[in-house]
């Protein structure tokens, strides 16, 4: 698998595709960024072996060929359109356990970036769905762009703004510390303003805090490190920065609050395992699950374990 480099530069990008309107919204910010980067373009299509396998090899192959068939008349469709003129691209369609299988493709392809849709948090996408999300925060060795169905319907760079807004949210871990530099790259690459949040929850604040003196310094303490951050990005435009407190809300829809006001374009998120089982925390995948689902931008995010820290 390729290495993440400092730029988001994919060579090879790969898009997940249940043949859904969300897939349909997520594949349209695939094709523009593969146009955009000169990328190789692989649409994905697995169908799953949950159920298939007790029906028996008849029903298994009535499957694959329902899902041929629909393969062949998107890529007409967007052939017709004109939307793969000039990308090179195929369409691979296999059958078995969803990550497993996504993950052999990745590694064929040598991909440097997934790009997934989702029916949101009442109705996640079948690619898309607990474990499966899990397995894919957790070991997908290249970024993950999620489009939600909230998402704009065209990729920042084909809008008319000229200046998009970026939000970076960190927690001073090394995760987020890591991904900072990808972060910074992305807003240069399309000139777009980058602005810093930290979310302080209860369990990070001091013993005081819930008094005003207590939280205001807080506040100021987690401004302080974030301007410590911004002074050290040499970054062309120095990134706003923002602090919440979560306050009755969780970490996710306080980050979704902040990127609404901004209206941010990109929302950029580094994850990390714990030392327990290489598992990623369970507040980090519930903050991401609301973060993806319920974003109206998409939310690019990166996996770097612990043990690359060391």
């Amino acid at each position: 698998m390729a290495e993440i480099t400092a730029a988001l530069n994919p060579r090879s990008l790969l898009i997940a595709t249940d043949f859904s309107q969300a897939s349909e919204k997520a594949l349209r910010h695939s094709l523009a960024l593969a146009r955009f980067y000169g990328s190789k373009l692989c649409l994905a299509h697995i169908v799953s072996s949950v159920g298939l396998a007790m029906a028996g090899p008849d029903a298994i192959a009535a499957s694959e060929d329902a899902v041929l068939r629909e393969s062949a008349q998107l890529t007409a469709s967007l052939v017709r359109t004109g939307a793969l003129t000039g990308i090179q691209h195929k369409f691979v369609v296999r059958h078995g356990e969803l990550w497993h299988e996504l993950q052999e493709i990745m590694q064929e392809e040598t991909t440097d970036l997934l790009v997934l849709g989702t029916h949101g948090r009442h109705g996640i996408a079948k690619l898309f769905f607990g474990s499966v999300a899990e397995q894919i925060f957790r070991q997908a060795d290249c970024p993950v762009l999620t489009v939600g169905p909230c998402s704009y319907d065209l990729p920042w760079f084909e809008t008319s703004s000229t200046h998009p807004t970026f939000l970076f949210a960190t927690d001073f871990g090394p995760a987020s510390l890591r991904v900072l530099p990808q972060a910074i790259a992305a807003a240069n690459q399309f000139g777009a303003r980058l602005s810093f949040l930290n979310i302080i929850s209860p369990r990070t604040s001091n013993s005081d805090g819930n008094s005003t003196g207590g939280m205001e310094d807080t506040r100021m303490a987690a401004l302080e490190r974030l301007a410590q951050l911004a002074d050290k990005t040499g970054f062309d435009r120095r990134p706003e920065l923002y602090v919440e407190f979560e306050s009755g809300m969780s970490a996710g829809e306080k980050i979704l609050e902040t990127a609404e006001k901004l209206e941010a374009n990109l929302i950029i998120m580094g994850l990390h395992e714990s030392s327990y089982n290489g598992m990623i925390s369970h507040l980090d995948l519930a903050t991401t699950y609301d973060v993806v689902c319920q974003a109206t931008s998409p939310v690019l995010t990166i996996h770097h374990s612990l043990e690359s820290d060391t």
